[in-house]
């Protein structure tokens, strides 16, 4: 999780003028830019600047429930149900993990590529500039 917000950190940071990313298309390595149907960089920037902050409330409002209604009484079956509720919750992180390293390189993957456009796009500092 840290990584993944210290990515979406620094992309907000860095992409000072996310209007340069439009029309410009994620490259898969070894493979030519395809345009067909897929989101431009300035559309998975906006995107990924959308999902932070449900991801950021998410996590608040997961860590600031309480258990509601813990009942003294157990049955026999609870421990049937602590193993469901444990796989359940396996299930769920790791699928959890899985969508924050995406995002996590799709954000890293945006902020490279945002570098690279402004690279190209100022003159080099060994030329003078008039």
């Amino acid at each position: 999780m840290e990584q993944y917000f210290s990515a979406t950190q620094k992309m907000e940071r860095e992409v000072m003028f996310p209007s340069l990313l439009r029309g410009v298309f994620p490259q898969q390595e070894g493979a030519a830019p395809a345009t067909g149907g897929r989101a431009d960089l300035y559309e998975r920037y906006q995107l990924l600047k959308a999902i932070k902050p449900v991801v950021e409330k998410g996590l608040a409002s997961v860590t600031d429930q309480s258990p509601a209604g813990a009942d003294a009484d157990a049955d026999a079956s609870s421990d049937a149900v602590d193993a469901q509720l444990e796989e359940r919750l396996s299930h769920h992180l790791a699928g959890l993990q899985q969508v924050l390293t995406h995002l996590t390189r799709d954000t890293n993957a945006l902020t490279r590529r945002y570098s690279q456009i402004l690279e190209q796009i100022s003159p080099s500092e060994g030329q003078p500039s008039w």
